[in-house]
């Protein structure tokens, strides 16, 4: 982002860059799960429509135990496409992770539960879902830029 950045994206970056830092990892989980809490009290209310968020659960690749996380999305006809940023994180985040062990999840997306599979955006596809990503979260392009690895972009599609 620009050095023209309004007071309030330079807080949220300055709060990212802290929170992506491995030990800052068990916050980021009580803040997730607080999120996800909320999410489900409220039947997904609980979000800034800005940005469209929906609860994720995946299977533990280690533990086989369901994980929740909160994360944003945009629809692309029936399916929905997410990005594995982790703030820009070098290390993919857990539950992508997880979805690459055990491509199958549940969605809930504003009080709906959806079965869905999930695979990697494939190369022709993806510069057009990363854009749309991007238009609809631009700290995305922040992310992209203080990680050397190439942010997956994920495609969820309902089974």
């Amino acid at each position: 982002m620009s050095s023209m950045q309004s007071p309030a994206a330079r807080v949220f970056n300055a709060l990212s860059d802290v929170l992506r830092r491995p030990a800052m990892r068990p916050v980021t989980r009580t803040f997730s799960t607080l999120h996800a809490v909320a999410y489900r009290l409220t039947g997904g209310r609980a979000q800034n429509h800005k940005y469209p968020t929906m609860l994720l659960t995946v299977t533990g690749r280690k533990t086989g135990k369901p994980r929740t996380v909160p994360v944003i999305y945009i629809k692309e006809g029936d399916r929905f496409v997410i990005a594995a940023a982790y703030s820009g994180s070098d290390t993919d985040p857990v539950w992508w992770r997880n979805l690459q062990a055990n491509p199958t999840a549940t969605l809930d997306v504003n009080g709906e539960t959806i079965r869905v599979d999930a695979a990697l955006a494939t190369d022709e596809e993806r510069p057009d879902l990363w854009r749309r990503l991007v238009e609809m979260y631009p700290y995305f392009t922040e992310y992209q830029k203080r990680t050397t690895r190439e942010i997956p972009v994920i495609v969820l599609t309902p089974r």
